[in-house]
């Protein structure tokens, strides 16, 4: 077995990297201060915040007291530190990272490009308000409508994302008409949707494109939706971070970084992007769809 197989996937060690260098700069501290009050090296601390080594659960409790993290992030990080072990990776909420604490949206962030294949809704970084809050209700049928209202407006906040002054990143989607088509929330909803969609397909950053029902069977309709994050290149070139496919699932969420599964995924993208309109022709499809249903 190759040791990339071996080794699994460093996207929680690198999530855990992450927080924790968050963490110690809201504490106020340099990596020097923070060597020395955790008694280590600050090569320690280098290698654990380029995420250049995992981390033991006690290593990291050590390091969410010394910061002042509230105890349930300090839960989420050991939660982490014992994922990152793993030679496969995908987390289910409730397991043992919990719920609140959303790892994809640190991915998200981090990304100077995402390539993102939709099948049967619009992408939350897209949605609006109306049409995101029926999405959520439908899955969580059970909370109480104060929590959809929170999550509504979690789901808002990402999309400064995309206007935000310091590199966006660069977001391609590709839909399959199907999404144009169902009326999720009714008619009106779905209309404001689509213009909503048009509108931000003006953005210089943002394109979108469709994969008309003409085209038959294409590579999306059997790889399903996906995204592949990418992160910017370093002084050399080289990727920051190692490119990531997500899925999202109904009961957990998968996260692949292997270089064969990025490659199978890249080549899926390419294979759909062919089978799709061009920007142009595809924003024209979902104006008429928009205004469809207005009539």
């Amino acid at each position: 077995m190759s040791p990339e197989a071996m080794a699994g996937s460093t996207v929680p060690r690198r999530q855990l990297a992450r927080q924790l260098r968050e963490l110690r700069l809201r504490a106020g501290l340099n990596v020097k201060q923070a060597a020395e009050a955790l008694e280590w090296s600050e090569a320690k601390m280098w290698r654990i915040e380029t995420a250049q080594t995992s981390l033991r659960s006690l290593d990291v409790q050590g390091m969410c007291q010394v910061y002042g993290a509230t105890p349930e992030l300090t839960e989420a990080l050991v939660g982490l530190a014992k994922e990152s072990k793993a030679k496969g990776w995908w987390h289910a909420y409730g397991d043992v990272i919990p719920e609140g604490f959303d790892l994809y949206i640190g991915l998200e962030e981090a990304a100077r490009r995402i390539d993102w294949y939709e099948s049967e809704l619009v992408p939350g970084l897209l949605q609006t308000a109306e049409y995101a809050r029926v999405v959520i209700s439908a899955d969580k049928p059970d909370v109480d409508p104060q929590e959809i209202h929170r999550l509504v407006q979690v789901r808002m906040a990402r999309q400064a994302l995309l206007t935000r002054v310091t590199t966006p990143p660069s977001i391609q989607v590709i839909l399959n008409e199907a999404v144009l088509r169902r009326p999720i929330g009714g008619p009106p909803v779905m209309a404001r949707q689509l213009r909503h969609l048009a509108e931000a397909a003006t953005l210089p950053n943002v394109g979108i494109r469709v994969v008309p029902f003409r085209v038959g069977l294409h590579h999306g309709v059997v790889s399903g939706p996906f995204e592949i994050l990418r992160f910017p290149v370093n002084g050399d070139g080289k990727d920051s971070e190692p490119p990531t496919v997500y899925v999202g699932g109904f009961t957990g969420d998968l996260y692949l970084d292997k270089s064969h599964e990025v490659q199978q995924y890249s080549d899926a993208y390419a294979s759909i992007s062919e089978s799709s309109l061009d920007e142009s022709a595809s924003i024209k499809l979902i104006l008429q769809a928009a205004k469809e249903l207005e009539e």
